[in-house]
């Protein structure tokens, strides 16, 4: 992901001025991670080392989700909706 991206999605996602380690920004930092490997492996089906990488990143993702999940049900709640996920 470039940088300029990444910086984009932690201002938009951050919960006050120099935060980039809240669950909140991880997990959004993580949501673009995702959709950006995903258009790669849409192109490039066979490329198994990227698609073990994208397996990682969801679990991890997925785990931030619990662990804010059980801190902050509203913060969970409307993180959901703001990254237009499923759970």
């Amino acid at each position: 992901m470039k940088s300029d991206k990444k910086k984009k999605v932690i201002k938009k996602h951050s919960i006050h001025e120099k935060d980039t380690g809240s669950p909140q920004v991880q997990v959004a930092v993580l949501t673009q991670q995702i959709n950006d490997l995903s258009k790669h492996l849409q192109d490039h089906p066979k490329d198994n080392h990227s698609r073990r990488g994208l397996i990682q990143m969801v679990g991890k993702r997925r785990k931030m989700l619990n662990y804010l999940k059980g801190k902050s049900k509203d913060a969970y709640d409307d993180l959901i909706v703001k990254l237009k996920l499923r759970k």
